[in-house]
Parts: C-alpha cells; sequence; structure tokens
C-alpha cells in the first residue's frame, strides 16, 4: 500500500532535514514504479519560505489542503525556535501525529515533539547542540546522544543533526520494506548506509 510522505518545513529550516528524507523517500518510490511512498512538503500556508541560508522553496500544501499523511517528517533548523511558538503550527503538529502511522523529527525538529509531549520519559536524539535546549523542553526525556537516530515510542523516531535524517530515513524504509529495497536506493544514490541500520 502506497504511504504519504508529508516534510513540515517552515522558515529558517535547514536545507538538508528536509532534503535529504525527501531525496531518500522519493528516490526509493521511483526506483520501484513509483508505487511505495507519494512524498510532498507541507507548511503553514503554501507562501515561498526561506529556509536556512536563503533557500526559497514552495510548499506543495498547506495545514488546510494537506491530505492525510502516514509518515511526518519534521526538519529543524534554526527556525524551529519560532515554530515552536506558533499556536497554531503546534496544534497541527499534534493533531496529525495522532493520525500517522510513524513521526520522525530530524535534528533540532525533535522542539515539535517536546512540545506535544511525545519525548516525556522516551528517548530521543537531536543536534549536538539543541540537547541542552531540550533538557528545559523535555526534563524527563532520556537524551542519546552516542546515536544517529533513536526510537522514542510505538510510532515515533528521533534523530541527530542534519544529515542523520538520511540514516534515519533508511532505517524507517528498512523497517516497512527490508534489506534489498534500502540496498538499491543506497546504491543508486551512491551512500554508505549506516552501520546503526545494519
Amino acid at each position: 500500500m502506497k504511504k504519504t510522505v508529508g516534510i513540515f518545513i517552515f522558515d529558517n529550516a535547514e536545507v538538508l532535514d528536509f532534503a535529504g528524507p525527501f531525496e531518500v523517500f522519493s528516490v526509493t518510490s521511483e526506483l520501484n514504479n513509483y508505487e511505495l511512498f507519494d512524498v510532498f512538503t507541507v507548511a503553514k500556508t503554501t507562501a515561498p519560505i526561506k529556509a536556512v541560508n536563503g533557500l526559497s522553496v514552495n510548499p506543495k500544501f498547506d495545514f488546510d489542503n494537506c491530505p492525510k499523511i502516514d509518515i511526518l517528517i519534521l526538519a529543524g533548523g534554526d527556525g524551529t525556535n519560532q515554530a515552536i511558538k506558533d499556536e497554531t503550527i503546534i496544534k497541527w503538529i499534534a493533531n496529525t501525529h495522532k493520525q500517522t502511522e510513524i513521526t520522525a523529527s530530524i535534528c533540532s525538529g525533535a522542539r515539535f515533539l517536546a512540545k506535544i509531549g511525545v519525548l516525556d520519559n522516551n528517548p530521543y536524539c537531536t543536534h549536538h547542540q539543541v540537547y541542552d535546549n531540550l533538557k528545559e523542553l523535555a526534563p524527563s526525556g532520556i537524551p542519546v546522544k552516542e546515536k544517529r537516530f533513536v526510537q522514542s515510542n510505538e510510532k515515533t523516531f528521533t534523530s541527530g543533526g542534519i544529515s542523520a535524517g538520511i540514516d534515519l530515513s533508511f532505517h524507517i524504509i528498512k523497517q516497512l520494506h527490508g534489506q534489498e529495497i534500502i540496498d538499491k536506493t543506497a546504491h543508486y544514490m551512491e551512500y554508505v548506509i549506516n552501520s546503526q541500520i545494519q
């Protein structure tokens, strides 16, 4: 069954946080007759967002017209500091998370999960410069600094900074479709799969 992968972006999102997972999920689908995933970006509005270092990105959907999301990817970046103060964003993430099969944060995107209580008493990864702040947002959370990614609860994953989101994306796809599928994607992308995934 084809799954939708919605990648949440916002002003000052870290580029590789969303572009890395977008590439892994979309290339995996491309190499398998476009049958596995429908990958798209979503933001509060469809106005162009300005990612870190000035990259302009046009979200495909906004909160009002976004289809049901099976796999929610929460990008990180400096913009999370402001985005977590936006009640509309936090409410949308909380409501969407309730309906997903899998929710994954990349880098400082873990701040969103902290705000909706998902990290309480659960293990998590984030960018190495964000662990102190996460301790404030989710005091009972359990930081796992030595891992590239970790499963936080039955359907939630968190990854370390920036490039770690690529590894987490491969891990999620492996859980859904097996080693052969991710090996094919990694070979096409000329990417060396992290030993944590093996």
